[in-house]
């Protein structure tokens, strides 16, 4: 029906529940309240903002293994990795329940002896989001708390592949106390509710997590208004392997990044460049681990490897994989699917590829999905050079455990986020973005509080 939304399980095809679509004038509500209502909510003093912050964590971790569950029935990624993203989600909400004490301005010393001069914070107003697929409780957090810790009111338009995990999430945070009209959410069509926020006069700042070409899209709407926004992107990170690097470790934490969420991450490596003299002593040992890695529905116990998230990304996969092997590429593992169109899953096994070069498309377009293509480099400089080769900036890995290397890799990567012999860097505690066309600003950290608030300054004269 076209005014509703069938959520379905990824991994079966199942349909787990139809919900409603919000038409445009309920859209339109809905931003009017969260607008009105934020002169109350911003006046709202910050320790009862942090106190029903904590609420709502409590609430979430108290009701963990419902929203585990939801979330691996319609997302598909497995039940371990679903009961991690809640905990992850809850310690945003956490952390930013403490920001909300400690946004602070400033005192000036003036240029006369008749003047002060005050520095002040403020919220920016009503925030609108557009949450992904593959985080749905996680990505809300990152946005929601910060925006309530600085006293902004919220809206978000989960995704529709993956709605129900941030409507619960929501209504906990209703539950433990937080006002209807200070979290909200609704449902639809992403380019129609996005064409709604931008062009809304209630919203004062859009954060999206998503693909480049739909931020940029939202960037360009936004101007018209001169909106605040905040942009998580695209990736296509890179994973470097240096000669003297802890081959063991280089392979097996490789593994994790690339595998988690059956590489449907941003962040997941999307190009591991290995040193020539180590790249076949890598290889057998990522094989070796990567075989270890169950593929099933997310549910069955055991499983890591879960369904890929909807027709046209399985497509996009096997084009990637199917160009790499025309082009030389050798399949070390995988290739290999599991699929049944009439019922509508996908599952890729965890592939291998080996001698991969720049001419084939997984090397320039990001996968999002469990493929790991492998190329070599002689001399430290080429591999950043390979590693740089990309209009987007999100993440980056190496494994060295030479300091001067590891400093040199450090310096020159041009990503945001960057783990040196660690292939899980995201915390709540941590700036969270990338550089160039992976996004503008920052989430979670001191840093991820900074976009929900004006800064207003004070002269005070003739004392």
């Amino acid at each position: 029906m076209a005014n509703t939304i069938t959520v379905k399980n990824p991994a079966t095809g199942e349909v787990i529940k139809e919900i409603k679509k919000f038409s445009q004038e309920e859209v339109e509500t809905a931003l009017r309240k969260g607008f009105d209502y934020f002169p109350k909510w911003a006046k709202t003093n910050a320790h009862k903002r942090s106190e029903l912050l904590n609420n709502w964590a409590v609430k979430v971790r108290e009701n963990k293994a419902e929203l585990a569950k939801m979330m691996t029935m319609e997302n598909g990624k497995p039940l371990k990795e679903s009961y991690g993203e809640v905990e992850y989600a809850a310690s945003y909400i956490d952390w930013y329940a403490e920001e909300a004490k400690r946004i602070y301005g400033r005192m000036i010393p003036a240029n006369t002896e008749t003047k002060r001069i005050i520095i002040s914070k403020q919220p920016v107003g009503l925030v609108a989001a557009i949450t992904p697929w593959n985080f749905p409780a996680a990505m809300m957090t990152r946005k929601a708390a910060p925006a309530l810790a600085a006293g902004c009111t919220f809206i978000v338009k989960p995704a529709s592949e993956t709605p129900l995990t941030g409507i619960r999430m929501i209504e906990l945070a209703h539950e433990a106390g937080i006002p209807k009209d200070a979290i909200q959410y609704v449902t639809g069509s992403g380019k129609e509710i996005g064409d709604l926020f931008t062009d809304s006069k209630y919203v004062r700042k859009i954060t999206f997590t998503g693909s480049t070409s739909v931020g940029k899209q939202l960037i360009k709407n936004s101007a018209n208004t001169v909106k605040h926004v905040t942009m998580e992107l695209g990736g296509h990170a890179p994973l470097i392997v240096a000669k003297d690097a802890d081959v063991e470790l280089a392979a097996k934490e490789t593994v994790t990044t690339k595998f988690r969420n059956a590489g449907q991450t941003c962040v997941c490596a999307n190009r591991v460049i290995v040193h020539e003299d180590i790249v076949d002593e890598f290889a057998e040992k990522f094989v070796q681990f990567a075989k270890q890695l169950k593929i099933g529905n997310g549910l069955d116990k055991g499983v890591d490897i879960g369904p890929i998230i909807n027709k046209s990304s399985y497509e996009k996969i096997v084009d990637q994989i199917t160009d790499a092997k025309k082009k030389g590429a050798d399949v070390l593992l995988g290739d290999q699917f599991d699929t049944d169109e009439e019922k509508d899953y996908y599952f890729v096994h965890p592939t291998i590829l080996n001698n991969v070069n720049e001419d084939m498309d997984i090397m320039h377009e990001e996968t999002f999905g469990p493929v790991a293509p492998i190329t070599v480099f002689k001399e430290l400089d080429e591999a950043v050079k390979l590693a740089n080769n990309s209009p987007y900036g999100l993440a980056a890995y190496f494994f060295t455990n030479d300091y001067r290397t590891g400093i040199y890799l450090h310096e020159h990567l041009e990503y945001g986020i960057i783990g040196w012999n660690d292939g899980g860097p995201s915390a709540a505690h941590a700036p969270f973005g990338g550089m160039k066309e992976s996004g503008l600003g920052r989430e979670g950290g001191l840093e991820g509080i900074e976009p929900y608030l004006e800064t207003k300054y004070l002269s005070i004269g003739n004392l």
